[in-house]
Formats: structure tokens, C-alpha cells, sequence
């Protein structure tokens, strides 16, 4: 039997052996909202087949100390009966069952044009919010100015001692990536990443619906960066918040090498360059972007099962353009503000290491 305790976490505790369960604070110990009252925050939450993952997910959400927000759970047509094991929830929640996988893209704007806080937060259905989430999240707002995003400081859930992500970065060339994936926890500062990874994300609502969404050709993976960019040209940024914190199990359900994965992976990074560089920015990089992403397929020859998507993925992505592709972007950043939040160091791709490092005040 494996027990994970997870700090800082008072009333949430989860032990792991067949099944994951959580206790959590009892009604009486919070004054749930009136349904009149306009919530501070909208929690999306997108289910496809999150099976024991999801009642812990919702149950760290009943446990939060800002009380005042509403939820939609949208069920893509899981068929592992998840929604069965949801525990009994107030009217702060609402369940839309989609009856097929719209996607996580689709899904997560449906939702948001529900939505009635000025700003929505992403939860995936594989993490667990820390009692203090939303609040910290919401908080973290006023930390640079114009800031439409926030990240969330994310651990593995079944390896504590790491973390899952530390923000989401973006290379010059075209290469995204999760800083601090599986680094030893450490301390760390709240600070300025290029976007928030979408497991935990937070968003101006008003912001994210003027801008599009997210695009809804991606399905799923990339798309939270390429929103991140689209906000970034229009001269928004993100904080990333170490106080704000969830605890991801980190690609249960699609896999984290999965040809799925591997094949959205790779197109949607290529449409996110394509769809968003500057044209003057996209003369100059165009090439390095093709030579990193032959640097992927020769690398992935050398990694079992990943060659074919990854091959297919470019295929799509250098041929092929998003059919719904959200209208274009005036952008107000100038280049040197755009240039300063990408990174230009290849090595932090490849150690996963942040971008920006100096903390907020």
C-alpha cells in the first residue's frame, strides 16, 4: 500500500492502493453562497474517462476556502461510469453531459460561455485543488500589470517530492514546454512565465471569450499555449503563482507518450507558430522551427512507438491549417516585449527550466 501525504493540505488527504479518497470539510464548516450571488470565480472541469480521479478532483473543490464560485463539470461521453461516483454536490455545480468527446478545447469554451465570474479557472479531472486554490489563484492577479492569466505551481500526486509544473515556456523557435517538470520540489517565488499550463489555469473571462478561446481545430494539448501567445500579442501576461498549488496525477488519462498525445503534440506545436508569429519574427525563425522539429523526428527513431506520430503530426502541421482557426489577433505587444518572454537558450528546453526567474514583488 502506498500513502501519500500531501503537505500543506489540511483537510485533504489521499491514500492510494485500489482507489483514491478523500476526506473533506463537512458543509457546516462554510457558508455556501446564495444562488443570487455573482460567484468570484468559474471552475471548468472536462471528464473523459477520469474514472477514480474524478470525486477526489471534486472533492478538493467542496474543501476551498473562498466558497463563493460556481463549477461546470462537462462530461465528453465518458464511459467508465465516473459521474456515477461523484459525491453529493450543491447548486454551485452543474453537470453537462456532451455525449461524445468534443475535445478539451470545444468543451472548456462551451463552459466558459456559461460562465458568469469575471474569471474562470481549469481544473483537470486528474488534480486535486490545495484548500486554499481559488483564493490564492485570484489573488495572484494584481501581481504584474495587465494580467489576463495565472498559472498554478503543480506536484506529481504520486510522486510528491516532484513537481508536475512550474508554467508553461515558449523557445523562440517554436518549442513549448512545462518548466519544472519532475524536478525535485524546491522553493520557489511567484513569478512571470509565458503562459499557464491548462491543467490548472486561470483566466480573464471576458479576455479568453474576445480572444476566441481556445482553438477548437486543436482538440486537446498545446492549445493552452496557443492561447498564451494569442494574450501575449495582444499585450496581456501571466503570472505564475507559488502559492496557488495542485496536485496532478499528470497524463492518466490520454497517456503521457501515447500516440495520441504524441501526434496532437507535435501538429498543434507547429499550427501554434504558424497561426501566431509576427510575420517579421516568422521570416526570421521559420527555419529554426523546421530545424527543431527534424530534431524531434530524429530523435523520436530512437524512442519506441513515437516515430509514426510524430512523423504524422508534422506532416499535418507544415500542410495543414486549423479549420477553425479564432479570428486574428491586432497585436499590441512590440516585439521587444514579446521576444522578452520567450526563451532564446536552448538548454532551458532541455533541463525544463523557467524562462524568468526573478521574482515578483
Amino acid at each position: 500500500m502506498l500513502f501519500l501525504y500531501v503537505n500543506r493540505l489540511p483537510k485533504l488527504s489521499f491514500c492510494l492502493q485500489q482507489r483514491l479518497s478523500f476526506n473533506v470539510a463537512s458543509d457546516t464548516d462554510c457558508d455556501v453562497p446564495t444562488s443570487s450571488t455573482k460567484p468570484e470565480v468559474s471552475v471548468i472541469i472536462v471528464n473523459y474517462n477520469a474514472g477514480k480521479y474524478l470525486r477526489p478532483c471534486i472533492e478538493s473543490l467542496l474543501s476551498q476556502t473562498l466558497v463563493n464560485f460556481e463549477c461546470f463539470l462537462i462530461d465528453n461521453g465518458s464511459t467508465d461510469g465516473s459521474l456515477d461516483t461523484l459525491p453529493e454536490l450543491d447548486d454551485r455545480f452543474t453537470i453537462i453531459e456532451a455525449k461524445k468527446n468534443l475535445g478539451f478545447a470545444v468543451a472548456n469554451n462551451r463552459a466558459a460561455s456559461q460562465a458568469s465570474a469575471d474569471w474562470i479557472a481549469l481544473l483537470n479531472p486528474d488534480a486535486f485543488a490545495r484548500f486554499d486554490w481559488l483564493e490564492k489563484g485570484l489573488n495572484a492577479r494584481t501581481g504584474l500589470p495587465n494580467t489576463a492569466m495565472v498559472g498554478s505551481t503543480q506536484y506529481l500526486a504520486l510522486e510528491p517530492e516532484k513537481f508536475d509544473g512550474l508554467g508553461d515556456e515558449y523557445h523562440a523557435f517554436g518549442i513549448a514546454w512545462r518548466a519544472g517538470f519532475n524536478h525535485p520540489v524546491h522553493d520557489i517565488e511567484t513569478r512571470e512565465t509565458f503562459g499557464p499550463c491548462g491543467a490548472g489555469a486561470f483566466y480573464d473571462r471576458h479576455i479568453f471569450q474576445r480572444l476566441g478561446g481556445f482553438d477548437e481545430s486543436f482538440f486537446c494539448y498545446h492549445e493552452d499555449v496557443d492561447l498564451a501567445f494569442r494574450m501575449r500579442l495582444a499585450g496581456y501576461r501571466c503570472v505564475q503563482s507559488s502559492d496557488a498549488i495542485i496536485d496532478h496525477v499528470s497524463s492518466a488519462i490520454s497517456g503521457r507518450a501515447s500516440d495520441f498525445a504524441v501526434y496532437h503534440g507535435t501538429r498543434n506545436r507547429i499550427w501554434t507558430f504558424f497561426n501566431n508569429m509576427p510575420p517579421a519574427l516568422l521570416i526570421l525563425l521559420a527555419i529554426p522551427h523546421v530545424l527543431a522539429n527534424l530534431a524531434f523526428l530524429s530523435v523520436s527513431i530512437f524512442r519506441e512507438g513515437r516515430f509514426k506520430p510524430t512523423f504524422r503530426g508534422m506532416r499535418h502541421g507544415f500542410f495543414t491549417r486549423p479549420k477553425s482557426k479564432p479570428k486574428k489577433i491586432k497585436r499590441i505587444a512590440t516585439y521587444s516585449q514579446l521576444l522578452k518572454s520567450m526563451g532564446w537558450n536552448p538548454l532551458k528546453v532541455v533541463k525544463r527550466e523557467s524562462v524568468h526567474n526573478q521574482p515578483l514583488p
